[in-house]
């Protein structure tokens, strides 16, 4: 008996029996040096004692119910037929000392009757669960008794306790009953928190933020603003969203890889597309290539970035084509379906960029090129006569003897915060930066009384805030130049054509004549810092001035025509086709006959006032193929470097000099992309959804 314990089986027992066998398996435990713990992690005590005390209760019945058997042989029960399938099975495992229990569960059936409660059942027949037939809700196996199943119809149906199973038979045969129930899909917790990191890293990316702003900042705001709103349970959620440094970047990847998926997807059945390119330094010392490109897509004309790549090697033009036709030969884009590359190289430079566009000429031989109008403008403007370039000069030399030295810079501050001035600091000059040249000079006329005061003798320019002559020509400078960057930002930003450009430029054109006009006349209202200075001083402008006025008018006028030709514009249909009474000479027969059908339509010619021109032209494939097709080639080529130029701002924002080893590739891809990442696409692709560090 101490060596192999007796294991009997029973179900007869009373609880005096149990605690009396109870107290003699404790002693028998503890005479035989039997761990009490093992026979505990096996299951319950209720357990325990019963499988341990079959055999005093057998004996109060007189019941023979067990055997004691070899260890090697199974445990086989001898038991009385009443019942067989109501005990349990033990086995005792003498070597490793491991007791195991075992019972088979109880399973209830479904009895026709309970249909008059209003529950039929669900799932297998041998181990149903029972469905309320009037809300469809599913209750337990367990809960198949008659008094569960007429609670929940008193509790939850009240209204209809006193109906006969008639009613409930006819409402389960309805044929909306008869309907499989829709299952319903409920993202897991992995999944949920694996959505929730790609959304945030989406964001941050947009940003431009470091990666580690996730899990230092992002995460901790989440859980104060749940814990606030909800309660610390929902709180605790936020954790399982993974947003260490690591995941982050990987989360980024996976998202630029998924937009350059789709933009691949799109450039393969669009018509054509047009190039913009450009090569700039970043602050770790690369070469960065930034291309772009415009392409049809539905109904409207998309802007996308196709490349940022850095050029490992040298940055030639042969290096820079490689990079280009590499991508495009990796997605199987088709060179022919290029139809312009708009660059800041003209045809007389012969640089990098001028050579690469020559190789993409060479591969695309149907592809044009063109130089950017918004560079055309800058060099145009440049041209000025030479007083009026003196103090252009001056002035920046007295903005420099100031922002060049910190000191000076803090003393001028303390000046105009006690004057009250309007401003209290004056902006830096750039070459560069030539856009802001205009506001540069206005800044510096605004501040001349408190330099003025500030200003030191020993200063050899000091005297020229002192000299009205010098001052009225930096007035004209401030105002022309303010006038000359409206109309460079009006020709910025996306979707802008030929035809939007040298609308501007035809614009400016009439207007520096009419300037010029008013100068001869003495007439400076077109100038208003000029004019507000002369009311000022109560003094009228020498004619030498007026002179060198007018002569830079004109000559800027020169300028812009040299850069900005007026040339017969053969594609004016494409600007208004319902103006068209002749057959342009770039259209054939069959185009000038689809171009008459559209233009008699009354609906079009509604959707023109309505639509810009791209998305008008692009809105007409369908009903109007060839004409329209032929529209949009026309619409595709850049017409100034905006987007590079906007891109490299990014870039530089992106990867500062404390993210040298960053690799800006996806973030650019993220941020300078109209296309929206598929984060559910990205997660249904993911066989693990919730990623680790």
């Amino acid at each position: 008996i101490i060596s192999r314990p007796l294991c009997i089986l029973s179900y007869n027992f009373n609880t005096l029996v149990i605690l009396n066998v109870y107290s003699k398996l404790t002693m028998f435990c503890t005479t035989n040096s039997l761990p009490m713990d093992l026979l505990l992690k096996q299951g319950n005590l209720k357990q325990e004692v019963e499988s341990f005390c079959y055999q005093i209760v057998s004996e109060s019945n007189d019941q023979k119910v067990g055997i004691l058997q070899n260890e090697d042989e199974q445990l086989q029960p001898s038991v009385s037929k009443k019942s067989e399938g109501e005990l349990s099975r033990v086995k005792f495992m003498s070597n490793s000392n491991k007791i195991t229990f075992s019972k088979k569960p109880k399973r209830r059936k479904y009895d026709e009757s309970y249909l008059s409660f209003g529950f039929t059942y669900f799932g297998n027949r041998d181990a149903p669960h029972a469905q309320c037939v009037l809300c469809k809700k599913i209750l337990s196996n367990s809960s198949l008794a008659p008094s569960k199943l007429r609670r929940h119809l008193e509790t939850k149906h009240a209204a209809y306790k006193d109906k006969d199973i008639s009613f409930f038979k006819q409402h389960l045969d309805s044929p909306e009953n008869n309907k499989p129930p829709a299952p319903k899909i409920v993202n897991t917790d992995n999944e949920s928190a694996t959505e929730a990191s790609y959304n945030v890293s989406y964001h941050i990316a947009l940003s431009g933020e470091a990666h580690t702003i996730g899990e230092l900042l992002i995460k901790p705001c989440a859980k104060d603003v749940v814990m606030r709103m909800f309660d610390e349970q929902y709180s605790k959620k936020i954790d399982a969203v993974q947003l260490s440094n690591s995941t982050v970047a990987r989360r980024i990847k996976d998202l630029a890889a998924d937009i350059e998926e789709e933009l691949v997807c799109r450039l393969k059945i669009c018509d054509g597309f047009s190039l913009q390119l450009d090569e700039s330094a970043d602050v770790s010392g690369l070469a960065v290539l930034l291309v772009f490109i415009r392409y049809r897509f539905n109904k409207s004309i998309e802007e996308d970035l196709l490349l940022c790549e850095s050029l490992q090697s040298n940055a030639t033009g042969e290096e820079i084509f490689n990079c280009i036709n590499s991508f495009m030969q990796k997605h199987e884009i088709e060179w022919e379906k290029c139809v312009d590359v708009c660059s800041d190289a003209s045809r007389a430079v012969d640089g990098k960029i001028a050579e690469a566009v020559a190789l993409i000429k060479y591969v695309a031989p149907e592809s044009t090129s063109s130089h950017c109008l918004l560079y055309r403008h800058a060099l145009a403007v440049k041209v000025m006569p030479t007083s009026l370039k003196n103090v252009l000069d001056q002035a920046v030399q007295i903005i420099n003897y100031i922002k060049a030295r910190p000191h000076q810079s803090r003393l001028l501050k303390i000046l105009c915060e006690e004057m009250g001035a309007q401003h209290t600091a004056l902006l830096l000059n750039t070459e560069v930066r030539w856009l802001s040249r205009g506001k540069v000079l206005v800044r510096l006329f605004e501040l001349r009384r408190e330099l003025l005061v500030f200003m030191d003798s020993a200063f050899r320019l000091s005297d020229c805030i002192t000299n009205s002559s010098w001052l009225l020509r930096l007035a004209y400078l401030a105002d022309i130049f303010t006038k000359l960057n409206e109309v460079n930002l009006s020709m910025q930003g996306k979707n802008v054509t030929v035809f939007t450009v040298f609308d501007k430029m035809s614009s400016l054109l009439r207007k520096l004549e009419f300037w010029a006009s008013s100068v001869e006349e003495e007439n400076f209202d077109c100038f208003p810092t000029l004019s507000d200075f002369l009311t000022e001083i109560n003094s009228t402008v020498d004619k030498d001035i007026c002179s060198a006025i007018v002569q830079h008018l004109r000559g800027l006028r020169s300028a812009l025509l040299k850069y900005f030709p007026v040339t017969n514009d053969n594609n004016a249909w494409v600007r208004n086709p319902f103006t068209v009474t002749v057959k342009p000479a770039s259209l054939v027969a069959r185009d000038y006959e689809s171009l008459i059908d559209l233009t008699s339509d009354s609906q079009v010619k509604q959707n023109f006032s309505e639509l810009s021109l791209n998305d008008f032209w692009s809105s007409l494939i369908q009903e109007y193929p060839s004409i329209a097709r032929r529209a949009v080639r026309v619409l595709l080529p850049f017409a100034t470097m905006h987007l590079c130029e906007t891109g490299f701002s990014y870039y530089a924002a992106t990867k500062t000099k404390y993210r040298k080893r960053l690799d800006a590739a996806p973030h650019m891809r993220i941020r300078l992309s109209n296309i929206t990442p598929n984060i559910k696409r990205i997660c249904d692709k993911k066989t693990q959804k919730h990623c680790s560090h």
